[in-house]
């Protein structure tokens, strides 16, 4: 086994965002990529509804401009969502050419052209999409890509467990040089060294009890990232998307926004429609609004769930649209041509991240984050549907061409200080592990879930530094496993999480208090957290 690997360019994630820049810089450089589990399983592969971009002559970069900013609360930042849009049409041609198959139809001519289907939030329908798989479709003709290329390297299962830094310069900046990753398949910590390294690793609903997101969204490269000395902002805004389906075995099967998109209603369990009482956009409003109206009836109702229904529809398209959707729902006994699906909110996507600039850069030289785990500015308070996906491929072609235009090739390896595990033993209280897992996904969806209160905020805070404390002391005197370095992450997200929110005294997008229930333009736009 090898204790160091060596490598210009390490790349954490193996998403849409990390596989684009991967396959942007392998011309040049030597790339690893590391994946936590299989190289498929990841957000990317479960993404249903596509990804947003100006295709329509009748569409223009002005109005996707716009509609992300009102989707966002008036606190994006400008110039990144200009810079998103203008550079979106040219990240979906590249992903065209790498063989990625969107849906087309026939124009009035008769001539193809894509079909584009409209989301919540925008004015238009611009979103690029593969049926209802269009994550699957990106992520495996990127890894069939990635594969076939002799300068890539893919790491599967293995962890990454910190960062290895050291100070750069007379300023003490810090400079990364690579990272302690964990092998799953020898349970043993190595090292990776490299010349650039970048955080892709999404973002950290698992922190919450009910998540759309796969289980290796445990916030890992956030936690990494703040250990490594870099700011995170916007943290307490966490979008919860509005449909997931409600069943005992598909806890975390998203029903995509597309959906509503294409006509269907909610409905109350007496089969009453509810959103043109909360929106006069009803089930096209935007996310946060939606999935909040949802909790309000639930609770009002004490019902377990809602229901979404696009039955009214032809059987046929909702076959040809929804195929994924159908099968999946039927195979549970559900006929969505016939009956409403039981639906509730879940966590789904974390606005917020490691700061970085328009290069993907964060405050450690060397180290750049792009996709979920980043903090670009383009969301603000609350992710525009569809933009999820287009953030990862603009960033990673902006930190490419950053990483290219910088990378030294020819400047030597360094040895790096190996894994001390030496004062370490195996578990024996793996329970304790299992135990505080729970704990902190339950009290997080109860405390700093959708609706909020100072009151819960502060218990959660409580619960969040007495976890830490049992963890810190668990971490120094076992051995590291998947479960522990994950807990690890998670409760220090969860912290970074809570303490933005008692921050912001006001609601605004995904952040919403009954303490404080109005919209504040004295608060500051973006709440940033430092080391």
């Amino acid at each position: 086994m090898k204790q160091q690997h060596n490598c210009d360019v390490l790349i954490i994630g193996s998403g849409a965002a990390g596989l684009t820049l991967a396959l942007h810089l392998a011309k040049n450089a030597d790339v690893v990529i590391l994946s936590k589990g299989p190289v498929n399983e990841g957000s990317t592969y479960y993404a249903q509804g596509g990804v947003a971009a100006v295709f329509d002559e009748n569409d223009s970069i002005d109005a996707h401009v716009a509609d992300t900013l009102v989707a966002g609360a008036d606190i994006c930042d400008p110039d990144i969502v200009r810079y998103t849009a203008e550079n979106a049409k040219a990240c979906m041609e590249w992903l065209i050419e790498q063989g990625v198959d969107f849906d087309q139809e026939q124009d009035e001519q008769g001539q193809p052209r894509y079909h584009l289907t409209r989301e919540g939030g925008h004015s238009h329908r611009r979103i690029l999409h593969a049926a209802d798989a269009t994550g699957r479709a990106i992520q495996t003709t990127l890894v069939d890509r990635v594969k076939n290329h002799s300068r890539i390297r893919i790491f599967e299962r293995y962890n990454a467990v910190d960062l290895i830094t050291k100070s750069a310069a007379a300023d003490d900046k810090k400079s990364c040089i690579g990272a302690y990753v964990w092998n799953r398949n020898s349970e043993k910590v190595e090292a990776v060294h490299a010349k650039k390294v970048i955080l892709a690793t999404g973002g950290a609903s698992k922190v919450y009890q009910y998540t759309s997101n796969p289980d290796v969204a445990s916030g890992d490269g956030i936690a990494m990232a703040w250990r490594a000395g870099c700011r995170v902002a916007n943290m307490e805004f966490n979008q919860f998307h509005p449909t997931c389906l409600f069943h005992p075995d598909a806890r975390t099967f998203l029903l995509t926004e597309a959906l509503r998109g294409e006509g269907a209603i909610l409905r109350r369990p007496d089969g009453s429609r509810f959103m043109p009482e909360f929106d006069s956009r009803a089930e096209l409003a935007p996310r946060d609004i939606v999935a909040r109206a949802i909790d309000y009836e639930m609770k009002r109702l004490g019902a377990d769930c809602m229901y979404l229904d696009i039955s009214h529809k032809p059987a046929d398209f909702i076959k040809q649209h929804f195929p994924t959707i159908f099968e999946k729902t039927m195979a549970l006994g559900i006929d969505m041509t016939k009956q409403a699906l039981p639906i509730v909110p879940a966590a789904h996507y974390t606005c917020g991240g490691v700061m970085i600039d328009k290069r993907g850069q964060t405050d450690v030289e060397n180290l750049y984050a792009i996709g979920e785990v980043a903090y670009t500015g383009l969301h603000g308070a609350n992710r525009m549907a569809s933009n999820s996906l287009l953030e990862c491929l603009v960033f990673a072609r902006a930190a490419a061409r950053d990483i290219a235009a910088n990378l030294d090739s020819s400047k030597p390896y360094v040895k790096l200080p190996k894994w001390d595990e030496s004062k370490v033993t195996d578990s024996d209280e793996e329970v304790i592990i299992q135990h505080n897992w729970h704990e902190l996904r339950l009290f997080m969806w109860d405390y700093v879930g959708i609706v909020r209160t100072t009151k819960r905020l502060e218990r959660a805070l409580h619960r969040v530094e007495l976890l830490q404390r049992e963890i810190d002391e668990y971490y120094r005197n076992f051995r590291v496993s998947n479960n522990l370095l994950e807990l690890r992450n998670l409760v220090q997200v969860a912290e970074l999480i809570i303490h933005s929110a008692l921050k912001r005294k006001e609601s605004r997008g995904l952040h919403y208090t009954l303490d404080y229930p109005e919209l504040d333009d004295s608060v500051p736009q973006t709440t940033i957290l430092t080391p």
